[in-house]
């Protein structure tokens, strides 16, 4: 039942139909519930090179720097993106400044210590009502600890112990007005290369993948508002992430900031605003 659960836990939303949501890196399976999308890549092996899903009103641009005008949203979903941040309080404040509530999942910190991730860059977990976060100095924290744990038990818990109980090894987060958080080590530098892997590669095609992509895009036709993000329109909703100016002049191909007169790109629709 617990896996169950689990699968089906990205069909809740606590917002009425008429909420605004936005998803900060929504990748290759956005929550059917978003109506607007913002990812920073088009696509990248930090979502195992997923396309990014641009089947309502999308922007390209990076957490640190949300393109939108403060509290336009009512809720924000951030699911798997918050522990890829190299500066995670920027990240949070931008997610506190465009929306009034939201929602984030990340790793659970255990989980993230004995198997990290080449793209994680902090351990996340709640204590006291409170997102706590521990930057990471390196994409490996403890050595040691990992090595051992390969060698022993991973095995089973990797297979068997976080399938089986996933909600014990993942932070969720849901927050309103204020989005109280904690950096236990605010001095960390972060921002360190990602190792270069070969095992992370582009997958092969199958057909069982083909099929199961299909079958998500006809699921979020059902499911989400389609008819409603059809309707949206971007530019009431935009600003500048250069200089924080909403007067934003929009053309087929680009978008111009009468601030700070920056220029974005925009290609089959979406704004490449950073």
């Amino acid at each position: 039942m617990e896996r169950i659960a689990w699968a089906c836990r990205r069909l809740y939303c606590p917002v009425p139909k008429s909420a605004l949501v936005l998803e900060v890196g929504s990748g290759g399976s956005p929550y059917f519930r978003s109506n607007v999308l913002i990812d920073a890549y088009e696509e990248t092996r930090e979502r195992h090179w997923a396309p990014f899903i641009t089947d309502r009103p999308s922007v390209l641009g990076v957490g640190e720097a949300l393109p939108f005008k403060d509290k336009i949203f009512d809720f924000v979903i951030a699911s798997h993106v918050l522990e890829h941040s190299a500066d995670p309080e920027r990240f949070l404040l931008e997610l506190q400044r465009v929306a009034k509530a939201g929602y984030i999942e990340t790793p659970g910190a255990f989980m993230e210590r004995i198997n990290p991730y080449w793209d994680h860059r902090s351990e996340v977990t709640v204590r006291d009502g409170v997102l706590t976060i521990r930057k990471k100095p390196a994409w490996i924290v403890d050595e040691e600890l990992v090595e051992l744990y390969e060698h022993g038990a991973k095995a089973l818990i990797a297979n068997r112990t976080i399938p089986g109980n996933p909600f014990i090894f993942h932070t969720r987060f849901f927050w309103s007005d204020r989005l109280p958080f904690k950096i236990l080590n605010a001095e960390v530098d972060a921002s360190w290369p990602a190792p270069t892997v070969e095992t992370n590669t582009r997958p092969p095609f199958s057909l069982r993948a083909l099929i199961g992509r299909y079958g998500l895009a006809a699921a979020r036709l059902l499911f989400s508002q389609t008819k409603r993000n059809k309707g949206l329109n971007l530019s009431e909703l935009m600003q500048c992430p250069v200089c924080g100016s909403d007067q934003l002049a929009f053309s087929e191909n680009g978008i111009t900031c009468r601030g700070c007169h920056k220029r974005f790109d925009v290609s089959s629709g979406v704004p490449r605003m950073s």
